[in-house]
């Protein structure tokens, strides 16, 4: 005789197993209030981000936290700086590594910065969402490597206060420079007999000045010879990048280079006045 099973899966009721989403797509008005009240709250001006990516990943959070209301999760934020500060790392979006695409750096270092250290005497670059200084401190190296890093005017900017102080601080975890050529591991001094944290060099640390600032709601220094910004606009409004670009142009000095990160084009360069020399760096003329 055929043995039966011991439950019927078809009749047992898993309901409970499964999260729930009761998230209702708040109505224009709602986000508007909602971006309105944040603005404040953080002193950043969400319009400039694309609605439905920043609404998709606001919806993630609300999840994550078991929030259904707009204003529910916003007064989460306003008493809770932990729930505000990965708010603001999802803004941000803080992902960055040394050297971060080689294949480009090694350009920035063959081609463009031999030229840059050739014509300037007072030479100034300018890191823009520098995020926790790999970047800056990338190029302090470089500088450092052509003899020059003490006449170089080194800026790094983030809107983000806690990623600036990290940056600020230049220790490193391990698995932040897993990928850091040897020629540069000079720069790092261990913390701990592990090796789990690094003190990169004060020399490269007082090179570089740090400054808080919100790319779209600020005005700009002049005559940089170099501007970074990659992958710091991949939410922006196609609006707000045309203004922040223009605003990189006319920061620069004529030959200046903006470098921009992997994933992002400027379709309009010639508009704005740059020439595209290569995949990702724009000269302006």
């Amino acid at each position: 005789m055929e043995k039966k099973n011991k439950f019927d899966l078809d009749k047992i009721d898993f309901s409970h197993l499964v999260p729930k989403n009761n998230y209702k797509k708040p109505s224009e008005q709602e986000f508007s209030a909602f971006k309105s009240k944040v603005e404040h709250l953080i002193n950043l001006d969400l319009t400039h981000y694309k609605s439905n990516q920043m609404e998709r990943r606001i919806n993630t959070l609300m999840n994550r936290n078991g929030i259904e209301n707009l204003m529910v999760y916003y007064n989460l934020l306003k008493k809770d700086p932990d729930k505000l500060r990965e708010f603001i790392n999802m803004l941000t979006i803080n992902v960055t590594e040394f050297f971060r695409n080689k294949e480009k750096f090694e350009e920035l270092e063959n081609d463009h910065l031999p030229q840059i250290i050739k014509n300037s005497t007072n030479i100034k670059v300018w890191s823009a969402g520098c995020s926790i200084g790999a970047e800056i401190y990338s190029l302090a190296m470089l500088f450092d490597k052509f003899g020059v890093l003490n006449k170089v005017d080194l800026v790094a900017s983030d809107f983000d206060k806690e990623i600036l102080n990290k940056a600020q601080s230049g220790i490193y975890a391990e698995n932040e420079l897993k990928l850091l050529d040897k020629a540069y591991t000079k720069y790092f001094t261990p913390l701990d007999p592990e090796k789990k944290r690094f003190q990169i060099s004060k020399k490269l640390i007082d090179s570089v000045r740090f400054e808080r600032r919100d790319l779209l709601n600020s005005t700009f220094e002049k005559n940089f010879d170099l501007i970074l910004c990659r992958n710091v606009v991949i939410y922006f409004t196609e609006e707000a990048k045309d203004e922040l670009y223009a605003k990189f142009y006319n920061s620069l000095k004529p030959g200046g280079i903006l470098f921009i990160g992997s994933t992002e084009r400027i379709n309009n360069y010639k508009d704005i006045g740059f020439d595209l020399t290569s995949s990702f760096f724009y000269k302006k003329w």
